[in-house]
């Protein structure tokens, strides 16, 4: 048993967790982020169904993970929000909307952060090889998550910040259209068509925040002096 063990190929399962585990932080925090913002604005909507949790089965769907883990470029379960709570319902839905997106940055940001500090200690072995890769996964997937969710096309947040600048009216009639906003951007995911823009922006942004996992690598200079860090 313990031979066949040793001659098992790891390597698809260790790079299904690669994908997945990223995942499930960006779209957990994400949603929580959702979520919060709305409760916090007087929508108790997500709260009273148990989407305050940092627990990613409240949060995942199926086939947007799968997304996500293998074209870095996904969705989960829509946080439930109710804009009649708050006190200026186009307001508080883009403040809501853009909550998303804005966690992903952070993400990205203390994950780099923490890439840096990690890899004068990790770099040169096979585990650690493996924990700098899921940790630099985790803010690639996160910046991707935020740019991708930050196109205006619903139901994505982009559209729900760029709706909040027009008119009630016009707000109510491009709401009412919201559901076939899902069509369009499943062609646009099957068709590829944005997927080089999306994945130049997503490179674009990550180089930006980079500059945390410097700062991460300068902190521990003076523990254990290694050689230049790259995107």
């Amino acid at each position: 048993m313990k031979e066949i063990l040793r001659n098992l190929d790891w390597s698809v399962l260790t790079d299904i967790l690669l994908n997945v585990i990223p995942a499930l932080i960006c779209v957990t925090v994400h949603e929580l982020s959702h979520g919060f913002a709305a409760w916090k604005l007087g929508d108790p909507t997500a709260k009273r169904q148990g989407r305050l949790t940092l627990n990613p089965l409240k949060h995942i769907d199926v086939m947007g993970l799968v997304m996500m883990a293998a074209f870095r470029f996904g969705w989960a379960k829509p946080v439930p929000v109710n804009m009649r709570y708050f006190k200026n319902p186009k307001g508080g839905m883009a403040i809501t909307a853009f909550a998303g997106p804005l966690s992903n940055v952070l993400i990205a940001c203390v994950f780099f952060f923490l890439y840096g500090i990690l890899y004068r200690f990790c770099a040169g072995s096979a585990v650690g090889g493996y924990v700098l890769q899921m940790v630099y996964m985790t803010g690639y997937l996160s910046m991707s998550l935020a740019v991708f969710n930050l196109i205006p096309i619903p139901p994505l947040d982009g559209s729900k910040v760029l709706f909040s600048l027009v008119s009630d009216r016009a707000y109510e009639k491009l709401m009412r259209y919201e559901r076939y906003g899902m069509v369009l951007l499943m062609v646009i995911m099957v068709t590829g068509v944005l997927s080089g823009p999306m994945r130049a922006a997503a490179e674009f942004c990550v180089e930006q925040v980079f500059v945390f996992a410097r700062l991460g690598m300068q902190l521990t200079a003076g523990i254990l002096p290694m050689g230049g860090l790259t995107a």
